[in-house]
């Protein structure tokens, strides 16, 4: 490799096009992180300039490794930008944003200057593109191009409008390159006209006079290292020293620059073919958002790479070292015939993968990938990937899907440890890519496993649990709604009306909490309060019958759900005033089998307990031993 020192404007004064890969991430830098940092920058050198220190050393802005690319004859040469795309881009940017305040202000030999450094000149083979300096990745170049060819700011903005959407109280930000542009422009005003009535640097000369002393900085006293890379040297190994610059690179962006790297040396087809009909989606905000990952938040894309190699290898993999346990997996056991099949497989997977964390709502996997986020079991994406793989028709994935929902729901239920999911889960994916995927074969398996760490609880110990536990202890909020939301459609019919929640409802205990002071016991008398029951024998009638409550209220014959709004307003009521409440405001067929009921007491919470679990057997079912 050749590495040396460049002014920032000599990178841009050959005719030749920095081309960023088109699997290479997008745009990123925001004003806080690197705008701001990379604006100072500049804006030093620049009152040194108008100070007239001159001497003072150069600043390096940082560094960009470039390789060569073949070009056909008659082409601009082209040099493809392996490391400092987001540098490069942004220092484009804010030239085209010098470029347009000096136009504006009637600077127009240094505008006009500005252009040499954006725009290749002469004979070119395709001048739509061949006239740019920079030419990001394929989603950044509509926004790349408006914000170097507009020419001034009413234009970007005629181009792209501040929008808000219905009801939302801020406008949607606008794409980045954008908004870049227009913080440097506001960033020039404010130190060549004065901010706020204050008069700028350097205002005893003329405004033309101070843009070109500023612009000869540009040209002189700022610098990057550039690093070209010659025939021998290997792009992936640089780019991997040096992706700790700037924005962190995500494990995604690793493997997608080693598995284009590697198409591109095998010649199987055009890179850009290979990206556009296979990865391009991965390039969406989707799979850059983060998500919880136990304690911790990662990008969706990092979770899908973490369950898909877990999926093809059948083992746990760290999530800190995705990127060489892929690389190690590719490079050892070579599962793939070309890297046209390996981009195949991730395109596939990514899709079952979305499907898996993001149904649609008339989607037979809605259910139990619902269940799957709300009870925060992510163990078995592997396994789902694998059945997903397998093609299956639609009614044995949906069996499939119901053996498992019932497995993992009655274990919740029943409080067991989900700290072996993990293994059970990948030895699972093992046996049924061995023996073939059906919901028979997976019910025989999970009825294979045994102790507290992997045994489906069978119907007696499921109705234990359910009658008996203080389940509003056991399962959190957001795990009740979940189970009552099912429970609730079951008490719906075909001629239902479909009932939707504008916003998550919430638990609500029919018989509060607090019963004591609004509810008495059945044979009248009043219950005891925390201190009275500490003040009275256990074997007091009044003691007894008071525990006894106090445990029949946190079980589910006595819980549902409400809307938030008249969950606050049930308060404490005793059940002469709560029924018609509840019968007025909700619709919910589950809680309409509460209007006939004169009492609500223990006998009321156990008889509705048990109609509330025979629904859940229906829901839930677990098959014979002998299956």
């Amino acid at each position: 490799m050749d590495v040396h020192k460049s002014s920032l404007l000599a990178i841009f004064d050959s005719k030749q096009r920095l081309e960023v890969p088109l699997f290479q991430r997008q745009y990123v830098w925001n004003e806080e992180q690197q705008w701001l940092p990379l604006w100072e920058d500049i804006e030093r050198k620049f009152i040194e300039a108008l100070d007239g220190h001159k001497d003072t050393p150069n600043h390096f802005l940082g560094a960009m490794v470039l390789d060569q690319k073949q070009t056909p004859t008659g082409h601009v040469v082209v040099r493809q930008v392996i490391d400092g795309q987001q540098r490069l881009t942004t220092l484009q940017i804010f030239l085209s944003a010098y470029r347009d305040f000096c136009r504006e202000h009637g600077c127009t030999q240094i505008a006009d200057e500005c252009d040499k450094f954006l725009f290749n000149t002469g004979m070119m083979s395709d001048p739509k593109v061949d006239k740019f300096k920079v030419w990001p990745t394929q989603l950044d170049r509509p926004q790349f191009s408006d914000v170097l060819t507009s020419g001034s700011r009413d234009e970007v903005i005629k181009r792209y409008p501040l929008k808000k959407k219905p009801y939302a109280r801020k406008y949607d930000p606008r794409p980045r390159m954008v908004e870049a542009y227009l913080f440097f422009l506001s960033q020039l005003k404010d130190f060549f006209i004065g901010e706020n009535g204050d008069e700028p640097l350097a205002a005893q000369f003329p405004l033309s006079t101070r843009v070109d002393e500023c612009f000869q900085t540009l040209r002189n006293g700022l610098m990057v290292v550039v690093i070209d890379l010659q025939k021998d040297d290997d792009p992936q190994v640089i780019f991997e020293t040096l992706n700790a610059r700037g924005v962190p690179l995500l494990p995604a962006d690793l493997l997608r620059n080693y598995i284009f790297l590697r198409a591109g040396r095998e010649k199987a087809a055009e890179v850009e073919t290979l990206y556009e009909k296979y990865w391009s989606g991965f390039d969406n905000e989707f799979w850059r958002e983060e998500v919880k990952q136990g304690r911790l938040l990662r990008p969706r894309s990092d979770l899908f790479m973490q369950h898909f190699l877990a999926s093809r290898q059948m083992r746990d993999i760290p999530i800190k070292h995705l990127y060489v346990e892929y690389r190690h997996w590719i490079e050892t056991t070579h599962p793939f015939q070309t890297v046209t099949a390996e981009l195949s497989a991730l395109a596939r997977q990514g899709k079952h993968f979305k499907r898996i964390v993001a149904p649609e709502s008339d989607d037979i996997l809605f259910e139990l990938c619902t269940f799957l986020e709300t009870f925060d079991i992510r163990t078995s994406y592997p396994l789902l990937l694998a059945v997903l793989e397998a093609d299956l028709p639609e009614e044995q994935l949906k069996a499939m899907s119901t053996v498992l929902e019932s497995y993992l729901f009655r274990r919740a239920v029943c409080n067991l440890t989900t700290k072996n999911y993990n293994k059970i889960f990948l030895t699972l994916t093992l046996k049924l890519r061995r023996d073939g995927f059906d919901a028979e074969s997976l019910a025989k398996l999970l009825l294979e496993q045994s102790g507290d760490s992997g045994a489906w609880p069978d119907d007696a110990a499921f109705r234990e649990a359910w009658l008996q536990r203080p389940m509003y202890s056991i399962l959190n909020n957001p795990k009740l709604v979940h189970l009552f939301k099912r429970l609730n459609r079951a008490f719906m019919s075909t001629k239902s009306e479909d009932i939707s929640f504008a916003a998550q409802p919430e638990v609500e205990h029919i018989m509060p909490q607090e019963w004591v002071a609004n509810w008495h016991l059945p044979d009248g008398s009043k219950g005891l309060t925390v201190v009275e029951l500490f003040q009275v024998p256990e074997s007091d009638p009044r003691s007894v019958a008071t525990r006894k409550r106090d445990a029949a209220v946190q079980t589910l014959g006595n819980l549902t759900i409400l809307s938030a709004g008249l969950n606050a307003a049930q308060s404490n009521y005793g059940w002469k005033q709560k029924r018609p409440a509840m019968m007025k405001h909700s619709l919910l067929p589950i809680n309409q089998t509460l209007a006939d009921l004169e009492v609500w007491d223990e006998a009321a919470i156990s008889k509705r307990g048990a109609e509330l679990f025979n629904r859940a057997l229906k829901i839930w079912p677990r098959p014979e031993v002998g299956l």
